[in-house]
């Protein structure tokens, strides 16, 4: 094998315990980062005709089935480790399970290391730094006439470069040798790494030269991936939720993430009903759908109260076509389990997740009894008395691309209390509602205050002057629809407290109080 059919080794079979949270859904090397993730920016790092070696374990069907979904024309060859979470597992261990496909010269590239800079060939032996003064979190090495003496534990004083985990390994047969002398000695040890193995070639007259790269992002633990999401940004607004991502690729194709993977099954079941609507799916797995990037504006960037009413009656024409999938009488029981049982649920788990009790409140100083008092005054015989449609059940503006011709929908609702032909259309009135109110700007730029002293709670929220006038044209079209507008006005309210306990603090504090306090006002509207 010549050195231009290198392979490339990238060990993504770890639990990524560092990152917490992050991936407790997912594979750390599939996290977000910008617009794709992590493993996107390495796979594209390398000539289209490199093969790739994959270690494969914590969530290893997710990395399989995304890259054979968006890098088709790549080659792969995936390795399974038996026991990545077991005693014994090491990074050491990982590479050693990928050993027979990696019996040429070849690059180690971490799935938690990102460069900018070009990656040289494994010519000669090689290992990447990074000049930065972090060497307390990171093992480093200095450098005499440009080759390396020793790979550094953390903390070491002043060195020259870090130790970032991208390798060239042009002596592969010693680099082997090395490292199962190294596991047969210390075959228990979860710390062994690369270090150990490229230690112990420098101490037996092995020759590495240094690479510098100007740029390096991690995103192997929480505080490094913020640094390079800040610098690596988002070309759209995206609020991330638990157990699920979107990806997007040169603006030609976009992936979906779900860590569910029946509600996936249900989206693209969705997808056939909503033909024409929504961007063509191109493919899925048990996890992942991708789709052709749709061109045009999102429309909660150029919304006005002209086109605003057009949306409308494009929405009543294409979009909210009567249906029918269950006799009339189950429907009105989905919708009363869908807006009073769902909604006490969320509301129970947010008051116990923040240690809270539902009582009495001064909201702007407006004086409220407890939510179950309010409860009692909805009608919800009137809010389930709705005619069976076809829905979005996510009916934002930054769900809608307006294009040339009219508009596209994104991110639609898997089901609406598990009926996936047929919805309320009142609940994507509602959404509409929600979302002129309270959208992803406000929330990014952090344009709402909610302030808490014991039961009095003070609300803000600045919106565009935009959105109020297409506020007033959505319920100018109810009216003239012959729409209960009360009705959309309490849904909105219980679409807020269903959403709270989904959002970090203090948003999710200002959606509970926000529902309570306008939920109050529409109860005691004459």
């Amino acid at each position: 094998m010549s050195i231009s059919e290198y392979r490339v080794l990238i060990t993504a079979s770890g639990i990524g315990s560092r990152l917490g949270v992050y991936t407790k859904y997912t594979n750390k090397a599939l996290i977000r980062v910008g617009d794709k993730p992590a493993i996107s920016y390495i796979i594209e790092s390398y000539p289209k005709n490199t093969q790739f070696v994959i270690t494969l374990g914590h969530f290893g069907n997710q990395i399989r089935d995304f890259l054979k979904i968006v890098y088709k024309d790549r080659k792969f060859i995936f390795v399974e480790v038996d026991n990545y979470k077991e005693k014994g597992n090491s990074l050491v261990y990982s590479m050693l399970q990928a050993k027979n496909y990696l019996n040429c010269p070849f690059i180690f590239n971490a799935c938690d290391t990102i460069v900018t800079d070009p990656i040289p060939k494994p010519g000669f032996n090689w290992i990447g730094g990074y000049m930065g003064q972090d060497s307390s979190n990171y093992r480093s090495f200095s450098c005499f006439r440009g080759k390396i003496r020793k790979i550094l534990e953390k903390g070491a004083l002043n060195p020259d470069y870090l130790h970032i985990g991208l390798v060239g390994i042009n002596e592969y047969k010693s680099f082997w040798d090395a490292l199962k002398k190294i596991y047969c000695q210390e075959r228990y040890n979860p710390e062994l790494s690369d270090v150990h193995v490229l230690n112990y070639m420098l101490g037996h007259k092995a020759s590495f030269k240094i690479k510098e790269f100007k740029t390096w992002y991690d995103t192997g633990n929480a505080k490094s991936l913020q640094k390079a999401r800040e610098e690596l940004k988002d070309s759209f607004v995206n609020l991330d939720k638990p157990g699920e991502s979107i990806f997007i690729f040169a603006k030609k194709s976009v992936v979906k993430f779900y860590h569910d993977s029946q509600l996936l099954k249900e989206r693209v079941g969705r997808a056939k009903l909503l033909k024409g609507l929504i961007p063509e799916i191109t493919a899925f797995s048990n996890n992942f759908f991708s789709y052709k990037y749709i061109k045009g504006d999102l429309y909660s960037e150029v919304a006005n109260p002209k086109n605003f009413s057009e949306f409308l009656n494009w929405s009543c024409r294409e979009l909210w076509k009567p249906t029918k999938e269950v006799p009339d009488e189950k429907f009105r029981k989905i919708c009363f389990d869908f807006y009073h049982g769902k909604t006490n649920r969320r509301i129970k788990e947010f008051l116990d997740t923040r240690n809270l009790k539902d009582t009495e409140n001064i909201i702007n100083d407006e004086y409220m009894p407890s939510i179950q008092e309010m409860f009692k005054k909805i009608n919800f015989d009137l809010l389930c008395d709705a005619k069976q449609s076809v829905f979005h059940g996510d009916y934002v503006l930054d769900n809608i691309i307006k294009t040339k011709t009219g508009f596209k929908l994104l991110d639609w609702r898997n089901n609406f209390g598990g009926l996936l032909k047929a919805g309320d259309k009142y609940y994507d009135l509602a959404k509409l509602n929600h979302n002129l109110t309270i959208n992803h700007n406000i929330v990014f730029n952090n344009l709402f205050t909610v302030k808490i002293d014991k039961n009095r709670i003070t609300l803000d929220v600045f919106r565009r002057e935009n959105l109020v006038e297409c506020q007033k044209t959505l319920f100018n079209f109810l009216n003239k629809k012959g729409y209960n507008a009360k009705k959309v006005k309490i849904l909105t309210s219980l679409i807020w407290f269903s959403s709270s306990p989904l959002h970090h603090e203090p948003y999710d504090y200002f959606l509970f109080y926000f529902a309570k306090l306008n939920l109050w006002r529409i109860l005691n509207e004459k």
